[in-house]
């Protein structure tokens, strides 16, 4: 049987065609013209405008029974001649008669089968709508099935079109009015199950409309955790009183996949494939969705869709959707510049509520002269300042190694300066040299993971003993990015009193040091973030080389952080498994080689499963965005759970 969402992907489309009012054959012969467009895109569902076949704006001419009526259904009948034989879904609007009442519906296709027609509940009467003049409410229907085009076929709101086989494909349709009403028809279709909600619409343009329209269909899409596909009529409508802009939108889950422009002249055709099995962990995940499920009535039908395959299957499969490399970092300057002020916000206040309980008035922190410490020294200082106490409250460390590099040093001694703390140097190394001897360690030992590691155990000694000496706080810097891989050491860099960066991505924290940086940073202080910056991301535990240049790097061991950032969104905040995973960094990383991401996200699917001990014991620290790894907040997972399963499927 072929599958019609691989790993949850269906293609959707939304289009809106060139109109000729009251002429049902020649929109029937546009629209399967589009629908061959569609096909060719390998679109497998496609939705049209309200009353397409007719022209919403037909006024009087509705009560054209034989005529316009008449034609309409000819024009149905021909569109599912002309598709018996593809596989695709499609959603056409017309107006139906049955027992005395006329009713604005859409009809649901599929390979020359009439599957239901669908009436629209809410009807407008108001300023330029006239609607209840022609039609009636879903309500007012006195039979649950209708013959059109020679076809008996299921009629009324509580439709629900699915693949039996793959739960996740469940279609349900709401017409217009239907979203703007405060009870929307798609809020019971969903709590029944429908994952993809479709929206035939005739809404006409006025100023700052089209934007409330789109706010609309994304906020619905969220608040029902599905996919919304809207389509609504364009220019070619009647320009009497109004016009229309052909407004095309696919939502999913309240993030716009795709819109086209409006007031096109031509027929226009926006497609995307949505994620329907994210949307089912989603629901899964959220246990409010599933409190209100029961909510959604059990008079549904069920109709059975047939399965169409899909265009993805096979290695040529392209995913028709825009994936973002960097979730945790918006492209758009605006967006990332609010989003890092609230970030630091939710730092800072999580910090000082806890300098606030413990009554504690300093904190010591390791100021390395890198990204994570550097941040961790802001989020100090801003909280300090926000306080309202000296910043030389603040006690920055500065442990230089083994590995330490003149470089990184100097960005530490110069930002402690720079920012008015207390800065302390304590040279880690005849500490480390007595422990060497005393554990029997090679001497000559500069490489391993003891040597490595029992200088981050004693850097976090020296701070753990200073922060009681001082009655101070110990601030963790290590960031959710190495909490996922476990790059940190166990009771050593991984340990402290409260850490503001256990939430924050490493692909995020450099941007919010610039945001510092552009916006509370002065010029002195924004030259050495800027060095700080540029300097690579290394743990700086084994010699540097003779020239002093860092020879420990740390994406060169564990892989770009970019990838395991992006690894790390698709599994634990997506739902996705390996090969869905793949599949989405290949399309978020068309310049990267398929076999270096599965290369890299093997290294991070092993590491993120052998080091969960550690997170297990994780010191407090704020949650700043949608994936935490805390235990006792968003991530809970046995620490001897096997990645064997994981594995295999990349295998």
């Amino acid at each position: 049987m072929p599958t019609t969402a691989p790993h949850g992907f269906l293609r959707v489309a939304a289009a809106s065609p060139r109109l000729t009012l009251a002429d049902p054959d020649r929109n029937a012969e546009e629209i399967a013209r589009v629908l061959c467009q569609a096909g060719a895109r390998g679109v497998q569902l496609a939705v049209f405008p309200e009353l397409c076949l007719t022209g919403y704006t037909a006024g009087d001419l509705f009560f054209s029974h034989d005529t316009l009526l008449g034609g309409a259904e000819r024009a149905l009948g021909r569109l599912l001649a002309e598709t018996a034989n593809e596989a695709f879904a499609f959603v056409v609007g017309l107006p139906v008669l049955l027992d005395g009442r006329l009713f604005n519906a859409a009809a649901v296709c599929q390979g020359g089968r009439l599957l239901g027609a669908v009436p629209k509940s809410y009807l407008p009467g108001y300023k330029e709508y006239y609607e209840e003049r022609w039609f009636s409410s879903a309500r007012d229907a006195t039979r649950d099935h209708v013959t059109l085009a020679g076809q008996r076929t299921p009629f009324g709101p509580e439709l629900l079109f699915s693949v039996e086989s793959e739960p996740g494909v469940a279609i349900a349709v709401e017409i217009c009015e239907d979203l703007w009403a405060p009870v929307q028809p798609s809020s019971r279709h969903a709590l029944a199950g429908a994952t993809v909600l479709l929206n035939l619409s005739a809404s006409n343009e006025i100023v700052a409309k089209a934007e409330h329209r789109r706010q609309l269909v994304a906020q619905q899409s969220a608040r029902l955790v599905a996919a919304y596909v809207y389509s609504s009529a364009g220019v070619h409508e009647s320009t009497a009183d109004t016009v229309f802009g052909g407004h095309c939108m696919i939502a999913e889950y309240g993030v716009l996949l795709e819109e086209n422009e409006r007031f096109s002249r031509d027929s226009t055709l926006v497609s995307a494939d949505i994620d329907t099995q994210r949307l089912q962990v989603e629901r899964t995940r959220l246990t409010s969705f599933a409190d209100t499920s029961p909510l959604g009535s059990c008079a549904y039908r069920r109709i059975s869709l047939d399965p169409i395959p899909s265009s993805l299957v096979g290695a040529s499969g392209r995913l028709e959707r825009v994936v973002d490399p960097h979730p945790f970092v918006p492209k758009d300057p605006a967006t990332l510049d609010t989003r890092c002020a609230e970030v630091f916000s939710i730092q800072t206040a999580g910090l000082a509520k806890r300098l606030e309980h413990t009554d504690i008035r300093a904190i010591t922190l390791g100021l390395s002269g890198g990204l994570d410490s550097t941040l961790a020294l802001l989020v100090a200082v801003g909280t300090f300042d926000l306080l309202g106490w000296p910043r030389s409250g603040v006690l920055a460390v500065t442990m230089p190694g083994f590995g330490t590099s003149a470089r990184t040093l100097d960005s530490a001694r110069r930002l402690a300066k720079a920012t008015n703390v207390s800065l302390r140097e304590v040279d880690i190394r005849p500490a480390c040299e007595q422990h060497i001897r005393d554990i029997g360690l090679d001497a000559e030992d500069r490489s391993s993971t003891t040597f490595q590691n029992l200088q981050a155990r004693e850097r976090t000694q020296v701070l753990m003993d200073l922060a009681n000496k001082e009655s101070a706080l110990v601030v963790g810097t290590g960031d959710l990015s190495e909490l996922a891989l476990g790059f940190c050491t166990f009771a050593g860099d991984h340990i402290a009193m409260y850490n503001v960066n256990g939430g924050v991505p490493k692909t995020l924290v450099q941007r919010l040091i610039a945001w510092v940086c552009a916006h509370h940073a002065s010029a002195t202080e924004r030259e050495i973030l800027e060095t700080v910056m540029a300097t690579p991301v290394s743990p700086e535990l084994v010699p540097v080389a003779a020239d002093g240049t860092i020879v420990q790097r740390t994406e060169e061991i564990i892989g770009p952080y970019e990838l395991h950032d992006f690894f790390l969104w698709a599994l634990i905040r997506v739902g996705a498994g390996p090969r869905k995973t793949l599949l989405l960094a290949r399309c978020a990383f068309p310049e990267r080689d398929a076999a270096e991401l599965e290369r890299w996200l093997r290294v991070f699917i092993e590491r993120f499963f052998a080091n969960q001990f550690k997170r297990q014991s994780l010191p407090d620290g704020p949650k700043v965005g949608s994936v935490s790894l805390s235990p006792r907040a968003d991530w809970r997972m046995p620490s001897d759970v096997s990645a064997g399963l994981w594995l295999r499927e990349l295998d």
